[in-house]
């Protein structure tokens, strides 16, 4: 099978990776070897076209500073290589995002298959001016209308969108893990994680430094280390300049880790925090749960699993005393560990072999009926 995958964000983009490029390149990881796999992704200074990791990447767009005129951009000539070279893929997936506006199902007739992997909602307008928000918000709602095969990241996602017609063929693949993340023994050292994108709204990194201030007073011993890069850095270490300086040495940043440096990071905490007020899958949390640590995450519908089984607690979203209040709650537990453990027996079937073959097959059968 020849697959064409429109992926925005792919390793070495200043602009950061975040799930959907992990996501990406853990899939194509495991069934690369039995299908020609191309990725188009949007153009960064330095990316030079052909294979990376295995995979044939073709990089588009204008290289701009702006990341609204890099994503139109990429949108643009994304859709030109479709119109020009549809013809030698078999199967074309989109990776959905209201600010890429390429309305591929009118310029090809190969099957699309569009993955969606969050939502945002109204929250746009909390994060963009309204003029840009509301082009966001409707193309959120209207450009999905458009498609007839969808992937859905979770469940909770699947219903926001109220894609229900019989006549789409909808499924539903949730992210995963390494196998290798279940095999690490749970330690306890003196820190609470937060590991992904710096992206101040979206990840409630406000929230968690409002928070980690009042946790401060009564465990001044905790650390909180932040691991993870993204556009917002800059402004994120400007928060940080704001807080008492006793607080601020307490806190450590990382910045992008992988490998064993990320594996340490997961097995050593206390705790593992997402602090979101809007998400996918979290793949980070998956990882949380593989590495039997508890978790605290926002009360949105996206991690509904979490408290289903059992592995952590939740706050209430964008208040940052709910959050103080769990994370001393956790402190203060005795079941941190049994937290951890029911987490990774859950987690445990959503390798990403196991996932990468699920993917296979609807990519399969959404080509067979097409012939």
């Amino acid at each position: 099978m020849k697959i064409l995958h429109l992926l925005y964000e792919s390793k070495g983009d200043p602009f950061g990776i975040g799930g959907v490029g992990i996501r990406a390149y853990e899939i194509y990881k495991h069934i690369k070897e039995r299908h020609d796999v191309t990725l188009l992704c949007k153009k960064y200074p330095g990316a030079n076209d052909g294979q990376i990791n295995g995979l044939r990447h073709i990089f588009v767009g204008t290289e701009s500073k702006n990341l609204t005129k890099t994503l139109l951009s990429y949108a643009y000539h994304s859709t030109l290589f479709v119109r020009r070279h549809d013809r030698e893929f078999d199967i074309i997936i989109e990776e959905f995002s209201p600010a890429i506006p390429t309305f591929l199902h009118a310029f090809t007739k190969k099957p699309v298959i569009l993955q969606i992997q969050g939502y945002t909602g109204k929250f746009y307008f909390k994060k963009y001016n309204p003029a840009y928000a509301s082009i966001l918000y409707m193309m959120e709602q209207l450009r999905p209308m458009f498609y007839d095969n969808f992937i859905f990241v979770s469940d909770s996602t699947w219903k926001r969108y109220h894609i229900g017609n019989p006549k789409k063929n909808i499924e539903i693949i949730l992210n995963g893990i390494s196998e290798k993340s279940l095999g690490y023994e749970p330690e306890e050292f003196d820190y609470i994680l937060y590991l992904g994108r710096i992206d101040i709204h979206g990840k409630g990194l406000d929230v968690l430094l409002e928070a980690y201030r009042d946790f401060y007073s009564m465990f001044p011993d905790i650390k909180l280390i932040i691991a993870g890069d993204g556009r917002d850095r800059e402004k994120f270490s400007a928060l940080l300049r704001r807080l008492p300086e006793g607080i601020r040495q307490n806190i450590e940043l990382k910045g992008w880790v992988n490998g064993e440096r990320k594996a340490h990071l997961f097995k050593n905490a206390l705790m593992v925090i997402m602090p979101s007020r809007y998400e996918s899958q979290a793949i980070v949390l998956l990882e949380a749960m593989a590495y039997a640590k508890p978790i605290i995450v926002s009360d949105i519908s996206e991690f509904c699993y979490v408290l289903q089984n059992k592995a952590g607690i939740s706050f209430k979203t964008g208040d940052a005393l709910s959050l103080s209040q769990s994370m001393k709650e956790i402190m203060l537990s005795n079941e941190r560990k049994e937290m951890g453990q029911r987490g990774r027996n859950w987690v445990k079937d959503f390798t990403w072999d196991k996932i990468a073959l699920k993917y296979e097959d609807f990519l399969c059968r959404v080509l067979e009926e097409q012939d």
